[in-house]
Parts: C-alpha cells; structure tokens; sequence
C-alpha cells in the first residue's frame, strides 16, 4: 500500500513537473520572438533612443523673464546625454524684438537644438521672413543665441521690397535689418542685374 502511494505521488509530481516545465517552454518561445520594433526615425545618432520625444511641441527661449523666440516642431527628440536636441518634421521659430512683436520668422524642414548654448542649426528649405517684408531663402541656417545673430556660409537668396540679392556667406541680427552677405554673386535694384 505505501508502495502504491509512493507511486501515485511520483506520477503527481512528474506531470506537475512537465507542466511547469511546458509552461517555462512557452513563456521562454513567446517571449524571444516579440521583440518591440523601433523604426530607423525613433533613433537618434548611431541608433540611440532620445530620452524624451514630443509631437506638435512648443519651446520658449527666454532671457531674464522675455521671450527671446518660441520654436514649434512636429517631433522634438532630446539627448541629455549628447547635450542637444532634434527637430524633425518641419519646424518654425518665432523671433522676438524687446517690444515683446514678433520681428522675424524662421521657418525649415528640420533642425538641431545644442541644449547648453541654446543656438539653433536649421536645415533643407530654410526661409526667414522679417517684419519689413525681406524673404531669406537657404539650405543651412544657424541663430546664435548669444548675440542673437542668424549666420550661414551657405548660398543665400534676399529678397526686399527694392532689390534682390544672391552670394554666399550671411550674417544678420535677427530683426534681418543690418546684415551681411559675404560674398556678393547678383544684386538686381530694379533697374537691371548687376553681377559681382
């Protein structure tokens, strides 16, 4: 009779045992093959993750309580880490005079935010609008915040009420009313062009 219990219980415990190990099994399979996917825009440079991510975002630059220009982004993505942060999916900066006016507008298809000077790099269509009706057209763009200057060595395309003029190299306050174009290919003044 003890023998026949010993038995009872040893095929008890062996198919509990094979149950836990099936069930071990099973989570073991299910758990290797659904791996979350992260698609090739979800990562930052050389496949990192950004710490933080936003849609449709807006960012106040301020300095001593005034808003120097407000950035709006379709994707915000932030590395601590690396110390900047991504702008994708067309993004547009309001540029602020002291009156608290809007006095310029940046717009770009996607940009870079260096998170310890607060300069901003824009890239691909770039174009600056100004209070004044002068139109800046680029590829590249950089505003430093430091001086809140707009800056590029890039080919430049400025377009005013009275003239047009094309070089490469530019350097302006962010108002675009006292700026530099360094070198100077095409000014047209309305009464012709006139090569540099």
């Amino acid at each position: 009779m003890i023998q026949r219990l010993r038995k009872e219980i040893y095929k008890a415990l062996s198919r509990y045992l094979n149950f836990l190990i099936f069930i071990l099994v099973v989570f073991l399979v299910a758990g290797c093959g659904d791996q979350e996917k992260v698609s090739p825009a979800q990562k930052g440079l050389k496949g990192e993750l950004p710490d933080q991510q936003s849609f449709n975002s807006t960012v106040s630059f301020t300095d001593s309580g005034k808003v120097m220009a407000i950035l709006q982004a379709g994707v915000i993505k932030v590395f601590y880490s690396r110390n900047y942060t991504l702008l994708e999916n067309k993004m547009k900066v309001d540029f602020y005079n002291e009156k608290g006016s809007i006095e310029a507008v940046l717009t770009g298809e996607h940009g870079k935010v260096d998170d310890v000077t607060k300069d901003i790099h824009i890239y691909k269509n770039v174009v600056v609008k100004s209070d004044s009706g002068m139109v800046l057209t680029t590829e590249k763009l950089m505003w430093r915040n430091s001086d809140q200057k707009i800056w590029t060595d890039e080919f430049v395309r400025i377009k005013t009420p009275t003239e047009e003029i094309e070089g490469y190299g530019f350097e302006s306050d962010q108002s675009l009313r006292n700026y530099t174009v360094f070198k100077v290919t095409l000014i047209t003044d309305g009464s012709g062009l006139k090569n540099e």
